[in-house]
């Protein structure tokens, strides 16, 4: 299986920590693979109309997408339900809070497009705010909400540790810890994970 895409994006980190926290990293092969907004990337079209990153290739060539997709593949591959509960309970909860760390990565990334690609003015300065605010509110609620859940291993808290690493890195700027000490706590003790360390951007 090869995984296309480069790690900065959150989307692709999150399939491929998924794929070591599955047991099955020796079986996928990543390449990367970048994408410019204006551009199309002609190998990644004839895998997938949308044309984003990341796009998996499974063994017999035909594609998986998007990285959701990829990360509950890959487990069920591996035979791995733990990243995925099946109990109802449990598993509504990881995919929430999955959907909340993917929404939070939408948000990042689409602001760092807005600040960092778009043309000096350019910029829709009440879609930033807005943005921010967005971001901010998902912050406040895994901080107050979800810190119970975080401590489990899954698809969801993957997405989370991800996204953070990548606000870190494209956004320090927000300052995301200022307030919220037990998810800076968290973040910090998963990110020791061999999974994060083996998949970290840090210094690129």
């Amino acid at each position: 299986m090869i995984i296309y895409g480069d790690l900065i994006s959150p989307f692709v980190r999150m399939t491929v920590v998924t794929a070591h926290e599955a047991g099955i990293a020796q079986r996928v092969q990543h390449v990367v693979e970048p994408v410019k907004p204006t551009e199309v990337n002609e190998k990644l079209a004839k895998l997938s109309p949308i044309g984003k990153i990341p796009v998996l290739e499974t063994d017999d060539g035909s594609a998986v997408f998007d990285s959701r997709v990829i990360m509950e593949y890959l487990c069920h591959v591996a035979g791995n339900t733990a990243l995925f509960p099946t109990g109802a309970d449990n598993r509504f909860r990881v995919l929430t809070l999955l959907a909340l760390g993917q929404g939070l990565a939408d948000s990042a990334v689409a602001y760092r497009y807005e600040t960092g690609v778009r043309p000096n003015g350019l910029q829709w300065q009440e879609w930033m705010a807005r943005t921010r605010v967005r971001i901010n509110a998902t912050l406040d609620e895994l901080e107050s909400r979800w810190l119970n859940v975080l401590q489990h291993v899954s698809a969801g808290s993957i997405a989370v540790a991800v996204t953070l690493a990548y606000i870190d890195f494209r956004l320090g700027d927000l300052g995301w810890r200022q307030g919220r000490p037990r998810l800076a706590a968290w973040h910090a003790d998963f990110s020791r994970r061999e999974s994060m360390e083996k998949t970290s951007i840090a210094g690129r």
